[in-house]
């Protein structure tokens, strides 16, 4: 069956995103991850996948137009099928030059010519939006409206747990909510259905039991509003929760900031709130600092006693989490790894870098030594700057560092976009505040897609050297380990050296094992003798 491709909100201010190109043409055959179009939006050009298989059977905006959020850009299906079903109740659709030339099957069977149910007058859907690069279903953690409630459009309906993290989602409807399609605590798809907005005592049963029993499968209603989302943080002016507490003694606080308490082990009764009310918000959680206990130490030692029995606790998995173990399971298992190992004598480095935080305005670490070196490295070496695409390979003429982070949900990649092209301090200091953003949730889809190359250091967790896996769609990914002093041979006695092990690994389908290798000695020469990076 046909499934319509629409265009997703990229960025919290987001209403248009302009396609700069189709990579895919009507015809060709595209998988669930391939990359359909590049999308120009009021934050950065992304990338835009259909998470469908089959034939594109239909491109609804040329290459160098605008689409409203939500707007059918594509359309894909099996070989042949006829679509025209799913445009006819799109309202405002262009008929672009491109539809015109696709030749279509015999006319519709009885079955698709039957009356589809469509929203009452003045009722608007409000649907999963795409709130990462990776995402294909939201969790609703919690809904702050319940059913009868007055919505604004600027109100926050729900905390949506992504792959990468809980966000809170605006509807940007006004109305009365007439019906709530996902329960909390269950996840809904991209462009799923999950609330119906509109004028009090509205009956949608109908249209919601269409929708449910796919008899409407082929009337996917366009409303004029578009439906969007935002990523927004807990203010002073909070908005109304369902659950909010009252003056009966319950304790007072958003749905993200319980989340967030449970998340870090914080009894959130004993948290001040600084909202409307007392209300606990994210703020109130982030800079929270528990008490010093008074419990005195006993002079004797009891005893030992035993108490409650042995258990265990199942954690469900959280979006990022599955996420995580998706795509790196992938990448072990279908990209051939191998791995090389190289010693770096950081001697001029530690000394450079001593020098260099005497002048620069932001510290600089070596982990931005790193990220710049690699940076270099990868122009003399543009096969490691590349992505095997299935037929062919695609060779990026731009370097995007990712840099790992680990976070208490799992582990995101922020990007420093261009770094080759960036001086040390400019690497540090974006650095810095991505890492804090990431560690915060509050990274946007625009700072942690677009990687071609990723470093891993686990050098400040003393951690000398161990093998990372590949994170997808990149080539190769730069394990960093501590830097030791370690006792080494010099002329007729012996000395110290600060040594630092890198280990790089490597997809066979695209790196072969000498380009690793030479990689990996142009990027010796960059770490051993910083002063050429300066140059």
């Amino acid at each position: 069956m046909a499934e319509v491709i629409r265009m997703p909100l990229l960025s919290d201010t987001m209403t248009e995103g302009k396609i700069l190109s189709w990579n895919k043409k009507v015809g060709d055959k595209v998988k669930a991850d391939d990359v359909l179009a590049d999308v120009e939006t009021d934050k950065a050009t992304m990338e835009v996948n259909g998470y469908v298989d089959g034939t594109l059977l239909y491109i609804g905006v040329p290459a160098g137009e605008a689409a409203k959020i939500n707007q059918i850009i594509a359309i894909v299906g099996k070989e042949g099928e006829d679509f025209s079903s799913l445009l006819d109740n799109e309202k405002g659709a262009a008929i672009t030059a491109a539809e015109s030339n696709i030749e279509t099957t015999q006319p519709q069977t009885e079955t698709a010519q039957t009356q589809k149910i469509t929203l009452p007058a003045g009722a608007k859907e409000i649907r999963m939006p795409l709130l990462s690069d990776t995402m294909t279903e939201g969790k609703i953690v919690a809904w702050n409206k319940k059913l009868g409630d007055f919505v604004k459009s600027d109100d926050v309906l729900a905390d949506v747990e992504t792959d990468k993290a809980t966000m809170e989602v605006v509807g940007y409807e006004e109305g009365t909510l007439l019906y709530i399609g996902v329960e909390a605590g269950s996840a809904a798809q991209i462009n799923e259905i999950i609330a119906i907005v509109g004028k009090a005592g509205t009956d949608v049963s109908a249209y919601v039991a269409a929708e449910k029993s796919g008899s409407n499968v082929t009337a996917v209603v366009a409303n004029d509003a578009v439906v969007k989302a935002a990523v927004a943080m807990d203010t002073a002016q909070p908005t109304t929760s369902a659950d909010e507490n009252n003056s009966n003694g319950r304790i007072k606080a958003s749905p993200l900031a319980k989340k967030l308490a449970a998340d870090k082990g914080i009894d959130i009764s004993n948290v001040s709130g600084s909202g409307d009310g007392g209300r606990v918000t994210k703020k109130d959680i982030d800079n929270y600092v528990p008490a010093v206990s008074s419990t005195k130490i006993a002079s004797g030692i009891p005893a030992f006693t035993a108490t409650g029995q042995e258990g265990h606790t199942d954690i469900p998995l959280t979006q990022m989490r599955k996420t995580i173990a998706r795509r790196l399971g992938e990448s072990k298992f279908v990209a051939p790894h191998f791995y090389l190992t190289m010693a770096i004598n950081m001697d001029n480095a530690i000394n450079v870098r001593a020098q260099l935080n005497e002048l620069s305005p932001v510290k600089i670490s070596f982990n931005d030594f790193v990220i710049k070196a690699v940076a270099l490295s990868l122009r003399q070496h543009p096969n490691v700057n590349s992505s095997w695409m299935g037929d062919f390979i695609r060779q990026n003429h731009h370097i995007h560092i990712g840099s790992a982070v680990a976070t208490p949900e799992g582990l995101i990649v922020p990007v420093i976009r261009f770094a080759d092209q960036k001086t040390l301090s400019q690497i540090a200091g974006e650095a810095k505040e991505l890492y804090g953003k990431a560690k915060d949730k509050k990274l946007q889809p625009q700072e942690f897609s677009g990687n071609t190359f990723t470093i891993s250091n686990l050098g400040m967790m003393d951690i000398e050297e161990f093998t990372a896996i590949i994170n997808p769609p990149d080539s190769a990914i730069l394990a960093v380990g501590s830097i030791k002093e370690t006792v080494v041979k010099k002329g007729d006695s012996f000395g110290v050296n600060n040594i630092m092990k890198l280990t790089l690994s490597c997809d066979h389908r695209t790196v072969d094992g000498a380009v690793g290798a030479a990689f990996l000695q142009t990027l010796k020469k960059y770490l051993e003798n910083p002063v050429n990076m300066l140059l």
